[in-house]
C-alpha cells in the first residue's frame, strides 16, 4: 500500500508550532504596518504563488563521473507523482509537474493525468530529450540532433519533439521546453552559422505542430556537453531564434546556464521589454555547475530577478505570466527536502520583492541617488518574510515547517520499504 502523509498528521505538527508562528507573524505585521505595508495582503500573494516541480528532480542526480542513488527513490513516473504530491501537500506552492520524455513516457497518459489530478496536481510544460539516445532509436545524437548534418537524424529529433507535444496535449500541458546539447567540441568541427541554420529549419517544423494555445520555450546554456561552441549558448541567440520562429516561441532562462557573474536580472529586463520572456528554471550556481538548490548560493541575485519581474508585471499588466519551474540536481540531499526548500526560497524572493517601496525607488532613481536606491532594495531583501510564508502554508493546509514535518512523518523510511531497487528500472534523477 502506498504511504502518504495524512492531513491529520500535518495538522498535529502545525499545532505544536502555531503559537510561535502567530507571535512572529504579529510582530512582523506590526513592523510592516509602520512602513505602510499590509501583512494580510502579502500573505494572500504568497498563497497565490506557484512554481512547478521537475519530475526528474525527485530522484538523486549526479555528475559526469557518478551517480549515488538514495533509498526509496521513485522507479517510474507514477511514483514520481506521489513524491511531487507530497512536496505540494507540505509547501502548497508546487501544484504543477513538468515531465521529461522519454524518461516519463507511459502507455496510459490519461491514467497518469487522472492520478495526478487525484493528488491535486496538474502538468506544466513538457520537455523533450535529444541529448541522449533513447533505447531502440535508429539514429544516434552523438554528433547533434536538431542541428545534425544527417537529415535523417534531424527528422528523428523533430518527430520526437512533435511526439512530446502530442503526449503533453493529452496530459493537459500547454507548453514544450526545448533544450539540446548540440554544438562543437573542436574548432572547425562544424560551420557555426550552418548549425544554427539547421536548428531553425528543424524548429520551424516543431513550431508548426504547436496547438494554438501552446508556447514553445527555448532554453539556452553556455556550455556542456558542447565545450567549444554550443549552438544555443546565450540569451541573444535564444531571442533571435524565438523572434524568427514566431509569437508562440519564448525564451526560457535557467539561472545556472550563464558565465560566472553574468547579470541575469538584466537579461530578464531585456527579454521582458521585448515580449520574449517565457519563464524560468530556478536553481543556483557557484562555478560551472548549474543545478544547485535555489537560493543556496546567491539569494540576493534571486531577489533582484524578482524585482525585475515585479517591474515587468506593473508595466505589462495581467498578460505578463512567465512560467516558473525548479530544475535542480540533488546529489547529497534527500530530493524531496531540497525541492521543498527551494520552492520556499523562490517564494521568499517573490514576497521580498513585493515589499519594495516602488515609489521611493523611483524617486531615488530619478534623482540619481544611487546609494538610497540600493538601500531601498536592501531594506526589502533584509526583511525576514518567513512568517508570511509559513502562515500562507498553514492556512492552505500545508506545513508550518515542511522539512521538519516530512522528517517526522518517516516518509523516506516508508518509501525504502515500498520501493526496493529494481534492476533495469528507469532512472529518477538527471543522469
Amino acid at each position: 500500500m502506498t504511504y502518504l502523509i495524512s492531513d491529520d498528521f500535518v495538522g498535529q505538527q502545525n499545532a505544536r508550532a502555531l503559537a510561535q508562528l502567530q507571535a512572529d507573524y504579529d510582530a512582523l505585521g506590526g513592523m510592516l504596518q509602520r512602513r505602510g505595508g499590509d501583512i494580510e495582503a502579502l500573505t494572500a500573494q504568497a498563497a497565490a504563488f506557484a512554481v512547478a516541480l521537475p519530475s526528474w528532480g525527485v530522484g538523486t542526480g549526479g555528475t559526469r563521473f557518478a551517480r549515488f542513488p538514495g533509498v526509496g527513490e521513485p522507479r517510474n513516473v507514477f511514483e514520481k507523482i506521489d513524491d511531487c504530491a507530497t512536496i505540494n501537500q507540505l509547501t502548497r506552492a508546487t501544484p504543477g509537474v513538468s515531465l521529461h520524455f522519454p524518461w516519463d513516457r507511459t502507455t496510459d497518459p490519461r491514467a497518469l493525468k487522472e492520478i495526478a489530478h487525484q493528488r491535486g496536481l496538474h502538468f506544466d510544460s513538457v520537455n523533450s530529450n535529444t541529448f541522449q539516445n533513447a533505447p531502440g532509436q535508429p539514429h544516434s545524437y552523438k554528433y547533434g540532433s536538431l542541428t545534425a548534418q544527417d537529415p535523417a537524424v534531424r527528422a528523428q529529433a523533430v518527430a520526437h519533439n512533435i511526439d512530446c507535444i502530442e503526449l503533453g496535449n493529452t496530459l493537459g500541458s500547454k507548453g514544450l521546453t526545448v533544450w539540446l546539447g548540440d554544438g562543437a567540441n573542436f574548432p572547425g568541427q562544424h560551420n557555426l552559422r550552418g548549425a544554427l541554420e539547421r536548428y531553425l529549419e528543424s524548429m520551424r517544423s516543431v513550431y508548426a505542430a504547436l496547438p494554438s494555445d501552446w508556447l514553445m520555450y527555448i532554453e539556452h546554456k553556455l556550455f556542456e556537453p558542447a565545450f567549444y561552441a554550443t549552438t544555443i549558448a546565450d540569451w541573444g541567440t535564444s531571442f533571435a531564434c524565438a523572434t524568427e520562429l514566431g509569437p508562440q516561441a519564448k525564451c526560457l532562462v535557467d539561472l545556472g546556464h550563464h558565465a560566472p557573474n553574468t547579470n541575469i536580472e538584466m537579461i530578464v529586463a531585456r527579454l521582458t521589454q521585448f515580449g520574449k520572456l517565457g519563464g524560468f528554471h530556478f536553481n543556483d550556481s557557484k562555478y560551472g555547475d548549474d543545478d544547485l538548490d535555489s537560493g543556496s548560493i546567491n539569494p540576493f541575485q534571486l531577489f533582484l530577478i524578482f524585482n525585475e519581474l515585479r517591474d515587468g508585471a506593473v508595466r505589462e499588466g495581467e498578460n505578463f505570466k512567465p512560467a516558473y519551474m525548479l530544475d535542480q540536481s540533488h546529489n547529497v540531499t534527500d530530493p524531496v527536502e531540497s525541492l521543498m526548500s527551494s520552492a520556499v526560497e523562490v517564494q521568499r524572493a517573490y514576497i521580498q520583492a513585493a515589499l519594495i517601496d516602488a515609489d521611493a525607488l523611483d524617486h531615488h532613481q530619478k534623482n540619481n541617488d544611487a546609494l538610497m536606491a540600493a538601500q531601498t532594495l536592501k531594506q526589502a531583501f533584509r526583511t525576514d518574510v518567513g512568517p508570511i510564508l509559513a502562515m500562507a502554508r498553514m492556512r492552505a493546509g500545508g506545513a508550518i515547517d515542511p522539512v521538519a514535518c516530512y522528517r517526522s512523518s518517516g516518509y523516506r523510511d516508508h518509501k525504502r520499504e515500498e520501493r526496493p531497487p529494481v534492476s533495469g528500472a528507469s532512472g529518477s534523477g538527471i543522469v
